[in-house]
């Protein structure tokens, strides 16, 4: 891919010099697929971008750059032409995309598509975060996939990635949970506004006589929401607790810090903090008449934190449920008044997912005990299945999660249908091997004989997901991957119906050059679902 981007930019550069262009210092060639196959595989914008220094017609100049690039053709052009106001488009012919293939089989599963974007830079990702007043419930899974295949994708593009858990261990919910707890192991009415369901009778008939139950209470969620993660293949480096944050003094350096900065003051006997001076349509308070501390000097201390630790480059994406929409532009109130860089702080806002079973609806909520777990889900649908389903659209839809096309094992089902393509190409290769077919090494197979209109489309596809990793991590958007997949997988299975590998009547010429295609695509296959977290089986 970099060798045919610098091929065409060298070429479209030395042709604006023999038209008497006088490039700017820096000036950078810009390259770009066409969203429409037939304009051609790739386009240019380099005419229009140096018309107005030079004085051109655009399309006049894009026409003299089109006739010097026909007599003077890089590497694998086979057609150059221009359209609309001065783009300049090429085709290429299909000796390209053999590079591509050859690039896949030697780079592997480990390292095809790979990027360098982060170049060790730290990030801590912050996710799923719940409460440990009970299981992880469905809706929490849409955070853990999302967060954990962002870390993933951030890895993969070379930044050095901490997956972090806050506890939220303090606090009114914490001591209703420990109070439902107590009255259910007393044979007690839960108190008002406590947490009923299945689990706290449970878990209340586990709780010895002589444990404190909110010590105790906080253990046990936090156990069995590890485990239920662990589910998921989602684990975290850091698990972080809001009780030991406030039980080791930081906060009081936080707030000399904001004090010293001007960016608090006393009003109604109540600390507040001048987030209106830094975004925030109004103050907020941070320690209430009473003392107490409000939910947000604990997050600021805890953010705080984190930028330390991440050190002065270093880059913090939390991920957050939909009810956390308005604390965003507060949290980056204070780390501006911190002096802290907000641009150093990302939020993703991720929105509910409908769950639906035979077409009704299933509500969740922990406090009434009308509770579907993460585990439940991952029981009846499979992790895999799970994961690919939380991450087919972008976090600021508000998906449907259906429970039975998750668990339907049928091409209609997105994630089967990608599986179903890795386990094919792996199947073909099997047979081969049970055929007595003899590997030849990729540097040894003439790829020259892969033309079919099925080849080009799988390699075609296969040359694009270097850029569509990049710009799935950086925009923190997975579904760009899972959508390549679908597309891809598609691309496969269309091969596997029209084009055979291996059997009478194929030369062996051919048959080697399937094969290190096939090989190529596993490869592909592999590394996109790995980037989300999905496993590649290798039969279904």
């Amino acid at each position: 891919m970099a060798d045919i981007r610098t091929s065409l930019s060298d070429a479209l550069r030395a042709a604006l010099v023999a038209a008497g262009v006088d490039l700017p210092a820096g000036f950078s060639v810009g390259l770009e697929r066409p969203a429409r196959r037939e304009h051609g595989d790739w386009a240019s914008n380099a005419a229009l971008a140096v018309a107005k220094r030079a004085e051109r017609n655009p399309r006049e100049l894009a026409g003299e750059l089109a006739a010097w690039l026909e007599e003077n053709q890089p590497e694998h052009v086979s057609e150059v032409s221009v359209a609309g106001p001065g783009f300049i488009n090429f085709k290429l012919a299909p000796s390209w995309l053999h590079g591509v293939v050859a690039d896949a089989v030697t780079a592997g599963v480990n390292g095809y598509g790979r990027q360098n974007l982060g170049q060790g830079r730290t990030v801590i990702v912050e996710f799923v975060s719940a409460n440990p007043t009970g299981p992880v419930h469905a809706g929490h899974g849409r955070g853990a996939a999302y967060g954990d295949a962002v870390a993933r994708l951030l890895e993969w593009c070379g930044f050095d990635v901490q997956r972090e858990f806050y506890i939220n261990d303090r606090g009114t919910q914490m001591e209703l949970y420990a109070a439902s707890l107590a009255a259910v192991r007393e044979g007690q009415p839960v108190p008002e506004d406590g947490y009923n369901g299945q689990y706290i009778v449970d878990w209340a008939a586990d709780m010895p006589a002589d444990a404190d139950p909110r010590q105790w209470g906080r253990e046990r969620a936090l156990a069995d929401q590890r485990e239920a993660l662990g589910t998921m293949a989602v684990e975290f480096d850091t698990w972080f607790s809001e009780q030991v944050l406030v039980d080791s003094g930081t906060i009081k350096d936080t707030l000399a810090a904001l004090d010293a900065a001007g960016a608090t003051y006393e009003s109604d006997g109540a600390l507040w903090l001048r987030s209106s001076d830094h975004g925030d349509d109004k103050d907020r308070v941070l320690i209430k008449s009473d003392g107490e501390y409000t939910y947000l000097l604990p997050d600021i201390t805890y953010h705080r934190d984190k930028l330390e630790r991440a050190g002065s480059q270093g880059l913090l994406v939390n991920v957050w449920g939909a009810d956390h929409h308005g604390y965003v532009a507060r949290m980056k109130a204070a780390m501006a008044a911190l002096g802290c860089n907000p641009a150093g702080l990302e939020v993703v806002v991720t929105q509910l997912v409908r769950l639906e079973r035979d077409g009704e609806e299933v509500r969740l909520s922990k406090r009434t005990g009308d509770l579907i777990e993460l585990r439940d889900v991952i029981d009846e649908v499979g992790a895999d299945a799970a994961r690919f389903t939380y991450l087919l659209q972008s976090m600021d839809t508000a998906p449907t999660f259906d429970l039975a096309r998750a668990a339907a094992q049928v091409m209609e089902n997105p994630v089967f249908y990608v599986q179903m393509a890795h386990a094919r190409v792996c199947s073909i290769a099997a047979r081969a091997r049970a055929d007595g077919v003899v590997r030849q090494s990729a540097d040894q197979v003439d790829l020259g004989v892969l033309v079919h209109e099925r080849e080009l489309e799988i390699m075609r596809q296969l040359s694009t997901l270097g850029e569509v990793i990049a710009a799935a991590a950086s925009e923190r958007a997975p579904h760009r991957v899972t959508t390549w997949l679908r597309d891809f997988a598609a691309a496969v299975h269309s091969f596997y119906h029209d084009c055979y590998v291996v059997g009478t009547g194929i030369p062996p010429e051919l048959t080697q050059a399937r094969l290190a295609l096939i090989d190529a695509a596993r490869v592909g296959l592999a590394v996109g679902l790995g980037t989300l977290g999905v496993s590649a089986p290798e039969a279904m």
